[in-house]
């Protein structure tokens, strides 16, 4: 496929359409084989064949992972038993991630392909290898694409900057951040280094870093992977925002709901893994982005997403009380011609002060300031003042809950 990793990347909208379609309803019936998934038991799988179907089941949370796993299932019903898989990790929460050694079972190689690394690199992968599936994961994905591995992890930068030059690694895998460290300690100890591509995540890659590293001669790209889903998104040469991995679908819904919002809009990154073995059903990152129209001009179809643009967990605690987006969403939900809310916290004085701002279309019953503010008392739990904005006049910046204190 030359510069493509599979066919899978070129297919036309109908073609990954009708793949979807068969596949989305065997990933359902696989959920509801597990016990964690008691939610979906009355779903006809057979009629989820689309993203717009999946729309119509519940949202399944970490934290709802997090309490299942907390009441003695070690993945909490939503995965077989740990006999079926080769390794187990442990994430901050504490939450456990299963993982397999199978072909690229994480999707990484996609992203590493993209980033022109394969067979003849050495890769320094500096993710960690300590309880946290990082290391896995992108060892997975360079096993794939046939690049030999340095597990070098984290920390240590002199012997990795020896490690670099001794071995002539081409190709680095770890932090945005820390391939510095490691170039700053090979300068100060005199070494010069063959890396040429950086394949990162985990962290934000600051526009300046990336041109520091291709003055230096590194082609630097990232990705968007969780611990429990894999790969979700990543960049490819064209440098156009980030193409969704195609063993995943993946929605953007308005924050503290379940309800996917117009393509453009800035809302949270729900997703849907085609994994067989571990079939996460409409899996909340909690992370912000935005849907980008047409295709990559490097030629690869699937939907692009802007990247990380966030977190959706906006919970704010405003005069001694928690508001939290799915509040917002409730206050919405129950008033006709209600399109949008945001709510804006300030302070006057000494005192918190709550502020509604509703875009209405001005013809729903109800939709005058007065009913309004008591719509946000009974939903929110507090009394707040609405300011009535005209439609589309709110940021497009997925926030439902603005805190403009100034706590210095």
């Amino acid at each position: 496929m030359g510069n493509f990793y599979d066919q899978l990347e070129v297919r036309s909208a109908a073609e990954r359409g009708a793949a979807i379609a068969a596949a989305l309803p065997a990933q359902i019936a696989r959920a509801q084989a597990l016990p964690g998934y008691g939610a979906l038991a009355s779903i006809d799988a057979g009629a989820v064949r689309s993203p717009g179907d999946l729309a119509r089941l519940p949202v399944l949370r970490k934290a709802d992972l997090v309490a299942a796993q907390g009441k003695g299932a070690p993945l909490g019903g939503y995965g077989g038993p740990l006999s079926g898989f080769a390794h187990v990790f442990q994430s901050p929460g504490p939450i456990y991630e299963p993982g397999q050694v199978s072909h690229d079972w994480w999707r990484m190689g996609r992203f590493l392909h993209a980033c022109g690394i394969g067979a003849g690199d050495v890769v320094q992968n500096c993710f960690s290898y300590h309880l946290t599936p990082a290391g896995m994961i992108f060892e997975s994905g360079a096993r794939a694409v046939g690049a030999c591995v340095l597990p070098a992890g984290t920390g240590q930068s002199e012997l990795q900057a020896r490690a670099a030059h001794d071995l002539g690694v081409t190709a680095y895998a770890g932090t945005p951040d820390f391939l510095k460290v490691i170039l700053d300690a090979a300068d100060a100890l005199g070494l010069s280094l063959s890396i040429t591509r950086a394949a990162v995540g985990g962290g934000a890659l600051f526009p300046s870093l990336r041109a520091e590293y291709a003055d230096r001669g590194i082609a630097c790209l990232q990705c968007y992977a969780t611990a429990d889903l894999g790969n979700i998104a990543y960049e490819s040469a064209a440098m156009d925002g980030m193409i969704v991995d195609e063993g995943v679908i993946v929605e953007i819904v308005r924050p503290g709901t379940g309800d996917p919002v117009p393509d453009g809009e800035v809302g949270e990154v729900v997703v849907t893994a085609l994994t067989p073995d571990y079939p996460l059903i409409r899996f909340a990152t909690g992370d912000l982005s935005a849907v980008l129209p047409g295709q990559s001009p490097c030629g690869r179809t699937n939907t692009r997403i802007k990247g990380w643009m966030g977190r959706a967990d906006q919970t704010t605690k405003i005069k001694g009380m928690f508001v939290r987006p799915e509040q917002v969403a409730v206050f919405v939900a129950r008033h006709a011609g209600v399109l949008r809310a945001r709510v804006i916290a300030t302070r006057e004085g000494q005192q918190d002060v709550m502020t509604v701002q509703v875009e209405t279309t001005g013809t729903g019953t109800g939709t005058g300031a007065e009913t309004l503010e008591a719509g946000v008392a009974e939903a929110l739990k507090l009394r707040g003042k609405v300011e009535i904005v005209a439609p589309g006049s709110l940021p497009n910046d997925g926030l439902v809950i603005e805190d403009r204190r100034n706590y210095d």
